[in-house]
């Protein structure tokens, strides 16, 4: 383990869990990941150990069969996982959010129903936002959920699901308009549905269906999905938290904490192509000598270990500032902004280092260049956290008067 991406203050079950993860991703998701990535192949057996691991119940309490960890735990072990495969870091993030979700906003049969079988990886959480016409703008979403009895009855078209095939439980965004007054804000028209499923593809339940997987540039093994529902019926016990209209609140809240995730995403991805790109360095040799003797060499990877060590920071601050109870869309949207982009351009420059043989399917470091423009994206693009950052900085520095 180098000298970067230390973290100062861990507690010695945080140090034993982050070693128990880091040599899990070592020994069983570095060997194989380049190999399953490139078939798109979904990495059922590292998915397995984690959970004999316990990291789907990482940050579910106790009390429900989870480890009760911190945010900060949490980030750090998907840094690691993301160091081996981001696309396994995905798997447990959308899985994490819902049950985050559950955990802050569900009522108390809901979070008893759910969250044991989620801390035992039995039940496999996705969450649907998006959809086909309307990116970031999720106050204009169209999908609907209409009262009938007691049940709601939904309809619409989503987009962008991870997990969509492979989870049990979907926590699905839709607009239902039941009680508000006309002309009323958007977002309070907004609720959040518990949809329950079957793993797989097509018709998955009666009025559910998940058309099949969207081929992607990078982010493989993973499934990736549509979720169309027409006529689908849902119980009315399965609104989370038991009340329409909270909607936006509640998955904005998942997105936040989200944020923080896709954060260590990009850390760990770059930590992974700063390794590489050191590495190749002292091996490959020009003019006489390793390229890592040579003074352009030296500036990238200077360049390189300061964006790891800087990303890495601002990560473990907005994951510390969401553990002691204080509201960190303004570190978190700066961790998720900074990580992303550095992580790219340390990928890019990582390539660089390795010349042609980057360009080699042989190479891991030419997965991590189609892996990184996703966190440009995911939970946001650079320009949503832009907008979050100054909107944020505007009201703490607003001049009085």
């Amino acid at each position: 383990m180098g000298r970067l991406a230390q973290t100062e203050g861990l507690t010695d079950v945080q140090r034993e869990i982050l070693a128990t993860v880091r040599d899990f991703v070592d020994k069983e998701i570095i060997p194989v990941a380049t190999d399953l990535e490139h078939r798109d192949e979904y990495p059922t057996e590292i998915v397995e150990g984690l959970k004999e691991l316990g990291l789907f119940g990482l940050m579910i309490p106790e009390e429900y069969g989870g480890l009760g960890e911190s945010l900060l735990t949490y980030a750090l072990c998907v840094e690691e996982i993301a160091r081996g495969w981001m696309s396994v870091s995905g798997i447990i993030n959308t899985h994490f959010i819902v049950a985050y979700m559950l955990k802050q906003h569900g009522t108390r049969e809901q979070r008893e129903y759910f969250l044991p079988r989620m801390a035992a990886g039995e039940v496999r959480g996705a969450f649907s936002m998006s959809e086909p016409g309307l990116g970031s703008d999720v106050s204009a979403i169209t999908s609907k959920g209409v009262r009938d009895g007691d049940e709601y009855v939904l309809t619409g078209q989503k987009m962008w699901l991870t997990n969509g095939g492979s989870s049990t439980l979907v926590a699905v965004l839709c607009r239902t308009d039941e009680g508000l007054p006309e002309g009323a804000a958007p977002h309070k028209s907004m609720t959040t549905f518990l949809v329950e499923k079957e793993p797989g593809f097509g018709q998955v339940k009666p009025g559910l269906t998940i058309p099949g997987k969207i081929d992607k540039m990078g982010y493989k093994g993973v499934d990736t999905t549509e979720l169309i529902m027409d006529g689908l019926r849902v119980p009315a016990d399965r609104v989370l938290g038991g009340t329409t209209g909270r909607g936006f609140y509640q998955m904005m809240d998942g997105v936040e904490v989200g944020r923080v995730n896709v954060a260590a995403r990009g850390c760990g991805v770059a930590q992974r192509a700063f390794e590489l790109g050191v590495a190749y360095a002292q091996q490959r040799h020009t003019f006489g000598k390793a390229i890592a003797q040579h003074q352009a060499i030296q500036f990238k990877l200077a360049e390189m270990g300061t964006k790891v060590e800087a990303a890495h920071a601002m990560m473990v601050r907005a994951a510390r500032t969401k553990d002691s109870g204080q509201r960190n869309d303004l570190e978190a949207g700066m961790a998720k902004y900074l990580a992303s982009e550095y992580c790219k351009e340390v990928v890019e420059d990582a390539f660089r280092i390795h010349g042609g043989y980057g360009f080699s399917k042989e190479y891991e470091i030419e997965r991590l260049y189609r892996e990184a423009p996703m966190l440009l994206i995911g939970e946001g693009t650079a320009e949503i956290q832009k907008m979050i950052i100054g909107r944020r900085l505007l009201e703490e520095y607003r001049i009085q008067g």
